[in-house]
């Protein structure tokens, strides 16, 4: 076993995407498994749930950033934007660890706003659904098999 969630392995696989799994020690907060993957915070991928005007949807920030609620509203012309409940992450993705879920909110229906940090990148690396494996792949791979609405999510973007 490769210690990514089934569900992405395939979907990588499928769409054969070169990807590192890079294992590490059981981590429950990005800027640990940023050190812990070798990866500067400000590269690594953080999944958030939120939801938009009550629409579920996942936004992806620098581990070392958080997201700006109110720059999501504005760019989206919500009414209402807010973090969604941490007891609903495992209804979105019941195969994933609670706070592991990988970026790829087509896998699970959800659509995906990625912080424009990251799409600066030219690689990025984010949780693999579990707590203890992280996914290194080629920003423009993520790009092309989630399409992204790439925005200014972040306090200083």
């Amino acid at each position: 076993m490769s210690g990514i969630v089934p569900r992405l392995e395939e979907f990588l696989d499928e769409h054969g995407v070169e990807y590192d799994v890079i294992p590490h020690k059981n981590d429950y907060r990005a800027k640990v498994t940023a050190r812990d993957t070798g990866t500067p915070q400000s590269e690594f991928a953080k999944t958030v749930f939120v939801l938009i005007d009550g629409e579920d949807a996942l936004v992806v920030v620098p581990a070392d950033r958080d997201v700006a609620l109110s720059k999501l509203r504005d760019a989206l012309g919500a009414t209402e934007v807010c973090l969604a409940r941490e007891d609903e992450f495992h209804e979105f993705c019941p195969d994933c660890e609670v706070g592991a879920a990988p970026p790829f909110g087509n896998l699970y229906g959800l659509p995906v706003y990625v912080s424009t940090s990251l799409a600066a990148d030219d690689m990025i690396t984010f949780n693999a659904g579990t707590h203890s494996s992280a996914v290194r792949m080629a920003y423009s791979d993520f790009e092309r098999l989630v399409g992204p609405r790439v925005l200014a999510l972040c306090k200083h973007e």
